[in-house]
């Protein structure tokens, strides 16, 4: 299986680097990350990340063939431009790519509350096949920290996305 993996400019960047460490070892990953999120992962990781400019790199052609994309955390910009049809980095291409060969497309929004006009956007999407899936904290996975509580993040993704996990606790499980 091929991931793409994008992280906006959203705040709680590093749930995109988390996600992907915690992808199964046999996918073939792919990261992508905006101007924005290198801020952010820079001052809440301290990370050092690689260009989005790269219109051109392999993931931008639906002749490339990933199985899946995600763009976690997304922010309302590039929700925005997905949701237009805006490509004008190798984020928003990539989503591109996913919604017109029809593949998995999840965006995990990070912004509250919302807005009409981003939950208009996010209608407007889900009504393509994407995955709205915001990090909204399931209590019953009983968090004893944040750790805990990003592993339910992931895990709810994964599971919307097909991947076999056992991040968190499900409902009824002791």
């Amino acid at each position: 299986m091929k991931i793409v993996v994008a992280v906006s400019g959203a705040s709680g960047a590093n749930l995109g680097i988390k996600f992907i460490e915690k992808l199964p070892k046999n996918y073939e990953k792919f990261l992508i990350v905006s101007e924005n999120a290198k801020i952010v992962l820079k001052e809440e990781n301290n990370i050092e990340i690689f260009e989005n400019s790269d219109i051109a790199a392999s993931v931008s052609s639906g002749s490339f063939k990933t199985d899946i994309t995600a763009i976690i955390p997304c922010s309302m910009n590039t929700l925005a431009k997905i949701a237009c049809g805006i490509a004008d980095n190798l984020t928003t291409r990539a989503a591109s790519v996913a919604i017109k060969e029809r593949k998995k497309l999840l965006l995990a929004p990070r912004e509250m509350p919302f807005s009409s006009i981003a939950l208009e956007n996010m209608l407007k999407l889900s009504n393509l096949g994407v995955i709205i899936a915001p990090p909204v904290a399931g209590f019953y996975s009983d968090p004893k920290n944040l750790e805990e509580m990003e592993n339910f993040f992931i895990g709810k993704w994964f599971d919307l996305l097909g991947i076999e996990n056992n991040l968190f606790k499900r409902w009824g499980e002791e």
